[in-house]
């Protein structure tokens, strides 16, 4: 396979380059990420309604990985609940390691074939769920063997990768391909090959929850109230669909918890 996330920078003598000129450059570098997802949303649109299906159907969201990727799948994964008001075993994110290796790097962990099925199995993942893998490179055996085991299990599979032609796409069912070429510092895939995933991540769960009756107009009526922000935030949410003052919209909204409750009880109680 082609793996141009490791192919050598358009750019060299770094270290010699000014300031401004290495800014300039890698925020060019990053003006191409936008691009490169445009063309993979053909395969983002059939893994979003794949997913949406089998989480209507009670299913759940997985994401495996490993460093960047995985982190990038448990940060997804944990702004699910507070952003949308699903349970916390509803999306889940793992990555090599554990979540020890969340701050600290594990040696080797990506290197398993075998320890990502024993992961999940933790979870009792089974053929209603949904398990994404993603890997810039496309090769991360950690990834690679939990997607095959999964496809062993009738469990619908997808990935996010960023090099065409690889062994974690081939073994998905559902593969999203990014091709987002050379790092300004070689190798780096947290650079924009870590910009697409979180991106085309963004575009998946969104989309699903949007798909899941999760958002209102363009309102995140189920967020959980966990900060005086968005306390504020859904108070006036409640002011815009009810016209009530702002004391007695924020009255209600902590009675009921979620402006969505908020507002259908004083629908109901009209």
């Amino acid at each position: 396979m082609d793996r141009t996330t490791e192919k050598d920078s358009r750019y060299n003598d770094l270290e010699k380059m000014p300031v401004a000129d290495v800014l300039k450059n890698i925020n060019k570098e990053d003006h191409t990420v936008a691009d490169a997802v445009e063309k993979a949303i053909p395969q983002i649109e059939k893994l979003v309604q794949v997913i949406a299906g089998k989480m209507k159907d009670g299913g759940r969201l997985f994401y495996i990985g490993a460093g960047t990727s995985g982190r990038l799948g448990i940060v997804d994964a944990s702004e699910c609940p507070p952003t949308f008001g699903v349970p916390f075993d509803m999306v889940i994110g793992i990555m090599a390691g554990g979540d020890g290796a969340i701050r600290k790097a594990v040696e080797f962990a990506e290197d398993d074939t075998e320890q990502a099925w024993k992961d999940l199995r933790q979870y009792d993942i089974n053929e209603k769920d949904v398990l994404i893998g993603i890997a810039a490179s496309g090769t991360t055996p950690y990834v690679v063997g939990g997607l095959t085991a999964a496809n062993e299990n009738n469990i619908v599979t997808g990935c996010i990768v960023c090099n065409s032609g690889s062994p974690v796409a081939a073994a998905a069912k559902y593969p999203v391909e990014v091709i987002t070429g050379p790092e300004f510092l070689t190798g780096s895939t947290r650079m924009k090959a870590g910009t697409a995933q979180k991106l085309v991540l963004n575009m998946i769960s969104t989309t699903v929850m949007i798909q899941l009756g999760r958002v209102k107009g363009n309102k995140m009526v189920d967020m959980q109230l966990t900060n005086h922000k968005l306390v504020d935030r859904g108070t006036h949410m409640v002011m815009n669909y009810t016209g009530l003052p702002e004391e007695e919209a924020a009255a209600l909204l902590f009675k009921y918890g979620s402006v969505r409750k908020a507002v259908e009880m004083f629908m109901h109680e009209k």
